[in-house]
């Protein structure tokens, strides 16, 4: 009898959590691997916790999360992006924006179904293509094109079996972002196409030059997209888990019906935690400003290095080039962090053409960005960079 089902069996363990298992065990290491921000949750968020447990809220929520939330949210999509989506329908909330993820290719997938994906992409995509039946098929991006991901890329890639694009922006682990005009070129062969789009716009506060557009607010691509965001990384609540989903009526419902058999519902604390974050912008700009700070420390202390790096526009990862080294991604990150406990993600994890880079996040201090660098400089020096 075969114990493991064939479609986990051929699929890998996240290299980003196991750089992360490493670095917990070691002392003095300095991470620079996992996308949390140093940021502690706002007081405001999380009194809003405290005081819901102090009332006693501590029981399960509609599958469809707070209508409270729901409301709000309806609200905040309208205000800031000049879309509307009906809290009572289109609105799902989730156990952050992974789930939201993974329901999504669950309610739209059939076995078969053809899911294409840019590189260097979120760990988490291919695998969650393969667990709901479908296949992933990959676009990769180019240092030398900002990793943008091109309308006509794409259409070169559509087959009868294609049923959805998947987008990522700001990207992780690239930092990279699509201008309005690049988006609209993707609505359009969407629309040529008949293709669904799920766009995972977590990053999309964390944009630094330029203005992040929503991909459902694009001609004809509400009732296609699936849009997906959370409070992760721009109210630094990685931990509270939550997220959401907003999109065509049937869809949402359909992955409601799956969060209902599996999650049941997001904890009702970080709910009513997300309810006050929503009122908490003020605080979201300045953390905005600072890693902007830190993406301009990072790169340039690359770049003297002697490191080639890829100006990140969003989110907050660097991207850099270790070709110069002659070290695969891996040798890199692994050598990093024993002989000098920096932990770095190598760029293999994230699609081959990720190969011959790593992924650095600047979501620590500036005290231990410095740190990392001279870490880093002194190990260079060992691979004849400088």
């Amino acid at each position: 009898m075969t114990l493991i089902a064939d479609r986990v069996g051929q699929i890998k363990s996240s290299g980003i959590r196991e750089f992360f298992d490493i670095a917990q065990r070691m002392e003095d290491a300095i991470s620079l691997g996992v996308g949390e921000p140093d940021f502690v949750t706002p007081w405001s968020i999380r009194e809003a916790c405290i005081f819901s447990l102090e009332k006693g809220y501590t029981s399960y929520t509609s599958n469809w999360g707070l209508l409270e939330l729901r409301e709000m949210l309806s609200e905040k999509l309208h205000h800031d992006d000049s879309v509307y989506y009906d809290p009572e329908g289109e609105l799902l909330i989730t156990t952050g924006v992974s789930e939201a993820f993974d329901l999504a290719l669950r309610a739209i997938i059939n076995p078969g179904d053809e899911v294409i994906i840019h590189e260097p992409s979120y760990v988490s995509y291919k695998p969650c293509a393969l667990f709901a039946g479908g296949i992933p098929v990959s676009i990769e991006t180019e240092v030398g094109d900002e990793f943008k991901l091109r309308a006509d890329r794409i259409e070169d890639k559509i087959t009868e079996k294609t049923k959805a694009i998947v987008l990522n922006y700001p990207n992780n682990p690239t930092g990279a972002t699509l201008t309005k005009k690049d988006l609209e070129q993707i609505a359009d062969v969407a629309n040529e196409h008949d293709l669904l789009v799920i766009s995972d716009e977590i990053y999309g506060k964390l944009t630094y030059d330029g203005e992040h557009t929503c991909f459902s607010t694009l001609n004809g691509m509400k009732e296609r997209t699936i849009l997906l965001n959370g409070f992760s990384k721009a109210y630094a609540m990685t931990g509270w888990r939550i997220g959401y989903a907003a999109g065509n009526k049937d869809i949402i419902e359909a992955m409601m019906k799956i969060h209902q058999y599996t999650m049941l519902c997001t904890p009702i604390t970080a709910q009513m935690a997300a309810v006050e974050a929503l009122r908490c912008d003020d605080e979201t700009a300045e953390m905005v400003y600072e890693y902007n700070r830190r993406r301009r420390l990072m790169v340039e202390g690359l770049r003297e290095l002697g490191l080639s790096c890829f100006e990140p526009k969003g989110a907050f990862y660097t991207f850099p080039s270790i070709a110069n080294t002659g070290l695969t991604s891996a040798e890199f990150a692994k050598r990093l962090l024993f002989e000098h406990k920096v932990v770095v993600i190598p760029g293999s994890v994230f699609g081959d053409c990720g190969e011959g880079f790593i992924r650095c996040s600047y979501a620590v201090s500036q005290y231990e960005l410095k740190e990392a660098l001279n870490r880093l400089g002194r190990f260079l020096v060992t691979c004849g960079v400088k």
